[in-house]
């Protein structure tokens, strides 16, 4: 038998028909929507006359521009309350299980997928955000869709889709301290740029891969779209297995030994081809910040922006543009360079994990005057948590307010927007001209580099205020 990557095993295993010199129909197994891609969606339905065809494989919650303060009372925007109140609906009608706004289990998709345990090794995910890669980390296929394929899905449970090429990607060796899982793909990214895996879907594999817990995976999987890929994915293991282990429940199964058992049989074959390789040296990365507007440019925390983004020395316009929007200029370092605002949340870094990072630095230490955080967790189970673990007071004693749950200020979808001309550190995404708000100046960076902007109010090396490694 023909040696197969993990990617090939999955997707032909849910293929069930392939169009001759077409896109195949392929089978998804759990389909994730909120509040912002859903509506047109639904309304396609009710325009055709058709059902919901398994409503089960459907798990839906408000996350993207709902407040991060005050919950409990009525979403002042229109928008933003007629988006959430007809998901209400729409997953009455139509027999969905919903996570909405004030629910106990309620957050941002990415984060309580996984949480609760939707998302498993071996499933094709789908969900109409872009970030969907996330749940590669666990051994899927999930990529994110348009709303017209969300439609294909409630109806149908299948999607038209080419199969994209497969790229593997190995970091191999011991990271140094200060170094988390964020900067291992940041760095990845600033080499290939930020379309260098356009046309890929990437399985992540080496020994820093490995060594890495599910949290700190999910961060590596849901950036791979930041380089142009489908998606990303790592191969289940023990790591895995047990974080599945220790979840509370699993909807579906009721012996996770036996699913275990299947799931050991997920990995690419030694002698699987892919279409191309790459790899890379954990011991060579550094902490990483971005200084541009878009993820790709991206550089060690101690270097210096790059004089030109091409080789032949020339700068483009659409660097020097860059350069422009974000205040900089090609040589400067940005240690020591005021920031007014400091984001940790998203799907990206929204989790538990990273909240103890932040702690790490923050324990003892007081929030810089100049500086305006945002602390979001990603869900109301990482809320609880940060509550639990004593974390809330130790944010509350350094002098930062923590708000609930919500995608909040990655995409500024609600109130949580940084001002024009004003520099954020943020542990989310996406760095793109006014995705934190019109004018505002994003810098992507790890909850560790966060932590050290806040307390300082300029840009830190983490790695000064830190003494052992954190993933």
């Amino acid at each position: 038998m023909k040696p197969k990557t993990l990617f090939d095993k999955i997707w032909d295993s849910h293929v069930v028909r392939s169009i001759a010199d077409g896109p195949d129909v392929l089978y998804i197994d759990r389909h994730y929507i909120h509040e912002v891609t859903s509506p047109q969606a639904f309304n396609g339905l009710k325009e055709r006359g058709i059902p919901v065809f398994r409503p089960a494989k459907t798990l839906a919650t408000a996350d993207h521009n709902i407040p991060t303060k005050d919950q409990h009372l009525q979403i002042r925007d229109e928008l933003s309350r007629n988006q959430v109140e007809k998901l209400n609906e729409n997953c009455l009608k139509y027999g969905i299980e919903l996570f909405g706004l004030n629910h106990s289990k309620n957050g941002i998709v990415h984060v309580i997928g996984p949480e609760l345990g939707y998302t498993l090794p071996g499933m094709t995910i789908v969900c109409g955000d872009s970030h969907t890669s996330t749940h590669g980390a666990f051994g899927t296929i999930a990529f994110g869709v348009g709303t017209t394929e969300v439609e294909m899905v409630l109806a149908t449970q299948c999607i038209l889709q080419p199969k994209p090429k497969k790229m593997k990607i190995t970091v191999n060796g011991n990271l140094h301290k200060g170094v988390t899982s964020k900067d291992i793909i940041m760095h990845i990214i600033s080499e290939i740029s930020a379309s260098g895996a356009t046309g890929y879907f990437v399985e992540y594999c080496g020994s820093a891969i490995k060594s890495l817990s599910m949290e700190a995976r999910m961060t590596i999987c849901n950036m791979s779209i930041e380089m142009g890929a489908r998606g990303g994915l790592i191969a289940p293991d023990e790591i895995t297995f047990e974080y599945l282990r220790e979840l509370p429940s699993i909807p579906g199964i009721d012996n996770i030994n036996v699913s275990i058992s299947d799931w050991k049989k997920l990995g690419s074959d030694p002698e699987a081809i892919f279409d191309r390789e790459l790899e890379f040296k954990a011991d060579s990365i550094k902490p990483m910040i971005t200084y541009g507007t878009n993820p790709g440019m991206g550089m060690a925390i101690d270097g210096s922006i790059p004089l030109s983004d091409v080789k032949n020395g020339k700068a483009s316009v659409s660097f020097i543009k860059s350069l422009d929007y974000m205040g900089f200029k090609p040589g400067m370092k940005l240690l020591g360079h005021q920031v007014d605002y400091v984001f940790i949340g998203s799907c990206t870094n929204g989790r538990i994990e990273d909240f103890r990072a932040f702690a790490q630095i923050i324990k003892g230490r007081k929030k810089a005057a100049n500086v305006t955080a945002l602390i979001v967790p990603g869900s109301k189970k990482v809320e609880e948590q940060l509550a639990s673990e004593g974390l809330l007071e130790t944010f509350k004693n350094a002098g930062f307010e923590v708000r609930q749950p919500g995608c909040s200020s990655c995409l500024a979808m609600n109130d949580d927007k940084i001002p024009a001309g004003k520099y954020a550190v943020s542990t989310s995404n996406r760095n793109f001209e006014g995705r934190q708000g019109p004018g505002a100046r994003t810098l992507l960076a790890s909850p560790l580099t966060a932590a050290a902007a806040a307390i300082t109010g300029v840009i830190t090396d983490p790695r000064n205020y830190i003494s052992e490694k954190i993933s």
